[in-house]
């Protein structure tokens, strides 16, 4: 496994980091932070995301997209999160999108798929359920066959974008216990079907998330995704890429913090000297450096292992998030501390890395988890 970028790869990771430089600063995060905009990013700016391709990355050349892989994708996401920007990525792509395409559902894909790669459909993914802390077989809903469909009942946390979401994606028990892999059954619902209830929260790190409530969801049969009992399987890999796709952002936002940092430095004096020439702010800054340097390497490796769909993917990835949660913390800690008194000010961008990072390592699994699933996956 080559754990460098191809050249093409570059290119798209030189794009994405020239557009995210001029259009998608941090000073608009703040704005739609301030603001307290009802929709929590730019729709403009998605769109213009779109039309460069990158929103198609991942999909089939038949729905409009770039037939692309998740090495591809990591790259756009780690330009992403070094501006810290909120465009719903992991919602609509990595979720809700990736949902629908890997099912092999040909008519959803083809109802779906090219509104999302053009920018103009924005999806989700709700399988949390209330008590499930990180167990994709604890859905918190349950669907019984209703006539020709199913009517859906229960509760959804964390729902990434649900309030601007135009169709849902839920996981619900059609047959057995919670806690099983069996049983499990996967449903796009509309926004707008009777019964949906939405109700949008922000989190520490400003990014949308939404509760959704449903009483009495009567979905067609032509709203099942994948085989009825069936769907605990898909909704494990499709976390699993999406996992990736947060790490790989984890990995941008850790190296911008430290570059902010390490500015700060170089320029910040204390008795006549550069604090940067202080032996012990070095050692802190090389262990920073070496804990970045390891995230990459680790999310560069599951990426390509997800292209290959390699059988080992699923430890790649915890191994990735595993370390991502961490160093993430640790990389804003320690600028944070170097920036001193200043560091805890919002007037200082470090502060929202900080908060980011806090809210990334939770998403997903936090380390905890992770390596305890690497652990159990490896026979420990």
């Amino acid at each position: 496994m080559d754990l460098i970028l191809t050249e093409d790869q570059e290119l798209i990771a030189k794009t994405a980091a020239d557009f995210v430089a001029q259009k998608s600063p941090v000073a608009r995060v703040r704005a739609l932070r301030d603001q307290a905009d009802e929709v929590g990013f730019s729709r403009d700016l998605w769109k213009e995301m779109a039309d460069l391709g990158w929103v198609g990355i991942p999909f089939a050349e038949a729905h409009g997209g770039a037939d692309l892989g998740l090495a591809e994708l990591s790259v756009v996401l780690e330009a992403l999160g070094r501006g810290l920007a909120p465009e719903p990525f992991l919602s609509t792509v990595l979720l809700g999108g990736l949902a629908i395409a890997r099912s092999g559902d040909e008519a959803l894909g083809e109802a779906w798929l090219p509104g999302v790669v053009s920018g103009e459909k924005i999806l989700s993914l709700a399988y949390q359920g209330p008590a499930s802390r990180y167990d994709l077989n604890v859905t918190g809903a349950r669907a019984t066959q209703d006539g020709d469909g199913y009517l859906l009942e229960g509760e959804k946390i964390q729902v990434l974008d649900g309030h601007v979401a135009d169709a849902i994606l839920v996981t619900a028990r059609t047959s057995g216990d919670e806690g099983e892999n069996d049983g499990i059954s996967l449903f796009l619902v509309p926004k707008d079907t009777p019964g949906v209830g939405i109700e949008r929260q922000i989190r520490v790190d400003h990014r949308n998330a939404a509760l959704l409530h449903l009483s009495g969801v009567h979905v067609g049969s032509g709203s099942l995704v994948g085989p009825v009992g069936g769907a605990g399987s898909l909704v494990a890999d499709v976390v699993d890429r999406a996992t990736i796709g947060l790490c790989a952002e984890m990995l941008g936002g850790m190296q911008q913090a430290f570059d902010l940092t390490l500015a700060h430095l170089k320029s910040r004096e204390q008795f006549e000297q550069v604090i940067g020439s202080f032996q012990a702010l070095k050692h802190r800054a090389a262990d920073v450096f070496i804990a970045i340097e390891l995230a990459r390497s680790v999310v560069m490796a599951a990426a390509r292992a997800a292209d290959d769909e390699a059988a080992d993917l699923p430890r790649l990835v915890s191994l990735a998030k595993a370390h991502c949660s961490e160093a993430y913390v640790h990389v804003t800690n320690e600028g944070v501390q170097m920036f001193g008194g200043v560091g805890m000010t919002d007037e200082y961008d470090i502060g929202l890395y900080m908060k980011r990072a806090r809210a990334a390592e939770l998403s997903f699994g936090d380390a905890d988890h992770h390596r305890a699933r690497w652990a159990a996956l490896g026979g420990y």
